[in-house]
């Protein structure tokens, strides 16, 4: 078996071990696959076709990062690159297939920390507030009202189904990354959106379009699924109403969602629980942007500042 062969069998393991063993997503592995397939290209003309996973040295690693910087690659793509390949040379190196990791030692650029995106509470109402009587408005408010009451990822959102909802008890179940769930509340104004969506809108839409009943509570205007990026148009078409300047996507609901409930008092570890993040390090930007508001707000207004 050619040095090309072995690498194509150890990827195609290496993926079904991340689906397997690490719950990983179709998305994760495609970016797991272009990630170490960029590597291999660039590899080729220095070690040849044939070539296997441990005749990689360091000195091969620091020659491809030279090249990603010379090609102006954002930091934040550069190490996730390097990420991918230290974990798939880990696994390679628990298989017995290689005897080391050479980016064991590999150090990536280090990120400048950015602070989320987020919108006032008087942005935020002023969308939620958009949406008209119709059909589709009463669609697109419900979705906008979810994506605010709890913070949900847009896919979440997107895959959410209706024995996932309990509006009398006013909580939604989530099905997040790595197939984790959670349970998060959702407020009376998020239940009167749904009501109304599910009494005024869903079930018209899919009669009028002769869609078959199907268990996905968002639809699209012909009555199928609402796909990610549905969302994402539903959400630009009113953001480019108020003609917002800020870059807003489904994503900064999320981030407004965490910032506006810690400005109110929630606790940082009862916010991570309801974002979903493993870690509680992941939550703690939030606090970098409460801290700079609080001390913007002392500056402005001690008379001592």
């Amino acid at each position: 078996m050619s040095g090309r062969d072995d690498r194509k069998r150890q990827m195609e393991a290496f993926l079904t071990y991340l689906f397997v063993e690490k719950d990983g997503s179709v998305l994760t592995g495609e970016n797991y696959r272009r990630d170490v397939e960029d590597f291999e290209q660039f590899l080729l003309p220095k070690l040849g076709s044939g070539f296997t996973w441990p005749q990689v040295q360091v000195i091969h690693i620091r020659s491809y990062l030279a090249f990603l910087n010379q090609q102006r690659y954002a930091r934040r793509t550069i190490m996730r690159r390097i990420s991918s390949l230290r974990s798939f040379y880990k696994y390679l190196l628990r298989e017995g297939l290689v005897t080391a990791n050479p980016f064991a030692g590999i150090r990536t650029p280090k990120l400048d920390k950015r602070l989320p995106v987020f919108l006032e509470e008087s942005e935020i109402d002023a969308i939620l507030d958009l949406p008209e009587e119709t059909a589709l408005g009463l669609r697109d408010r419900a979705v906008l009202e979810m994506l605010y009451a709890t913070g949900c990822r847009v896919s979440e959102l997107a895959g959410l189904k209706t024995g996932d909802i309990d509006l009398g008890s006013l909580f939604v179940l989530l099905h997040g990354k790595g197939n984790k769930d959670r349970i998060v509340p959702i407020g009376h104004t998020c239940r009167k959106a749904l009501l109304a969506y599910f009494q005024k809108s869903r079930v018209p839409i899919m009669q009028k379009y002769g869609v078959e009943e199907h268990r996905f509570v968002f639809i699209n205007n012909r009555g199928g699924r609402l796909t990610d990026r549905s969302v994402r148009r539903i959400l630009d078409k009113y953001v480019q109403q108020l003609a917002i300047r800020k870059k807003v996507s489904p994503h900064t609901i999320r981030h407004t969602f965490a910032t506006h409930l810690l400005e109110h008092g929630a606790d940082l570890r009862a916010v991570q629980e309801l974002l979903g993040h493993a870690s509680l390090s992941t939550t703690q930007i939030y606090t970098h942007i409460t801290n700079e508001r609080i001390n913007k707000v002392y500056q402005k207004n001690f008379p001592r500042a």
